[in-house]
């Protein structure tokens, strides 16, 4: 039965309907398995894979190549579409930076990468540390202006023939902070056409409103700690790809390298993907009204709001795009405060002023990280890593499940604390 996605996140990677069979997945707690003498062992040591796992690493497959079909026993997944996708069954890893870490190490040294000027910070950092190293050349770009893009392409591509080097181009999409929208297609397409090895983050948007795979996307990576597992209570991280080659190299890093999850974990982070639809439904419908609200507010004088960035909304520079693209806008937003709102007392940078935001937040946790059920904010520029391009009063909202009505008025009063140089003089509206 081809089932759709809101069906196949509750009924994939659970076990045959049998009679005294349990109907959850359950957890090996072993590091070893015994054998046979001369009989070959499918299980051998739990470094290289575990019951456990399979279930989710299944799922996660299924949700990229956008099917509940699988077929195991040829070992991929594909769609039933005209344009079929074949997805061999995901890997998980400890932590989402060790899944792009083994992404970004399929390059040998001497090779490029082409990456988005505004990405996740581990990420970038990353890239910045084995450029230090003298292990890569990288190539910053705007990921949302599709000429840069491609023009970039063809000069690092052109330049890497003739040093017999690889280019990869990474792609974020939405980018972290910024909320930039790539022309997806458009982009993979240049990139196949030159011979270029193409990974794409998809932990802001989602199996559920993107499928970069489809595109032609080489290898796509999962934050699994964001919305997938979506209560703040794990860390993992997955990559997903139809290339065997590809996902033997992978499967060799994760072993070698030691970054496999625990079976507790991987549990956890199954039970949450059970409830990604229902969840990501409710939070992106939140997102989207306080986007709205907020927007007329930055309108009005008396407050320190000079600007909200969000995809759903028509001022956003790929708004058209983002809404031919993504089955929906997402549950992450920006703000981007003013310190210099008339009436306003004392001298503040900006800065300051979003930390008065933050400080005087009830309802919403200010804490990095996104994607849970909760509704959390921060100030990205807090950390050195984060570059001088993204603004010092950036406030990033990862908006959860709660009454929209209470996140609303929690944002609001403390827009108005933060206006005034004492709190004091503030008018609460609790």
């Amino acid at each position: 039965m081809n089932q759709r996605e809101r069906t196949f996140v509750v009924s994939a990677g659970r076990g045959a309907h049998a009679p005294n069979q349990p109907v959850n997945m359950p957890v090996d707690f072993t590091s070893t398995y015994s054998y046979r003498p001369g009989v070959p062992a499918a299980m051998d040591y739990a470094r290289e894979g575990m019951p456990s796992w399979e279930p989710l690493e299944e799922l996660l497959a299924q949700l990229e190549a956008g099917t509940r079909s699988s077929y195991r026993a040829q070992g991929f997944v594909t769609t039933a579409e005209d344009h079929p996708v074949q997805v061999l069954p995901g890997l998980l890893f400890s932590s989402g930076m060790a899944a792009i870490s083994a992404v970004v190490h399929l390059l040998a040294p001497g090779s490029h990468l082409v990456m988005p000027r505004h990405s996740y910070m581990g990420f970038s950092a990353l890239a910045q540390q084995m450029a230090d190293q003298g292990l890569l050349t990288l190539h910053r770009v705007d990921i949302a202006d599709t000429e840069q893009v491609t023009t970039t392409l063809h000069d690092v591509s052109t330049l890497a023939s003739a040093q017999d080097a690889q280019v990869m181009l990474w792609i974020e999409s939405p980018t972290n902070p910024m909320l930039e929208v790539a022309d997806l297609p458009a982009l993979l397409a240049a990139a196949k056409k030159r011979g270029v090895l193409t990974a794409v983050d998809n932990t802001f948007a989602t199996p559920l409103r993107q499928r970069p795979l489809k595109h032609g996307a080489d290898v796509v990576v999962h934050s699994v700690t964001k919305f997938l597992s979506g209560h703040s209570d794990l860390i993992m991280g997955a990559a997903i790809t139809g290339d065997p080659e590809i996902h033997r190299r992978l499967h060799t890093h994760r072993t070698l390298h030691g970054a496999i999850p625990g079976p507790m974990e991987v549990y956890l982070a199954l039970r949450g993907v059970r409830t990604l639809a229902v969840r990501l439904d409710a939070s992106e419908s939140n997102a989207g009204e306080l986007a709205r609200r907020l927007d007329e507010l930055s309108r009005q004088a008396g407050l320190p709001l000079r600007r909200v960035n969000y995809p759903g909304l028509p001022a956003h520079p790929q708004h058209e795009r983002a809404a031919a693209q993504l089955g929906g806008f997402g549950a992450i937003l920006t703000i981007e405060v003013d310190a210099d709102q008339p009436g306003a007392t004392g001298t503040r940078t900006e800065a300051e002023v979003a930390d008065a935001v933050l400080s005087a937040l009830e309802l919403w946790t200010p804490a990095t990280s996104l994607g849970g059920v909760e509704s959390l904010a921060e100030r990205r520029r807090r950390h050195p890593g984060e570059p001088a391009s993204v603004p010092d009063g950036l406030i990033r909202l990862s908006v959860g499940i709660e009454d929209v009505e209470d996140l609303f008025a929690d944002l609001l009063n403390a827009l108005r604390t933060a206006a005034v140089a004492d709190p004091s003089d503030a008018d609460p509206i609790r």
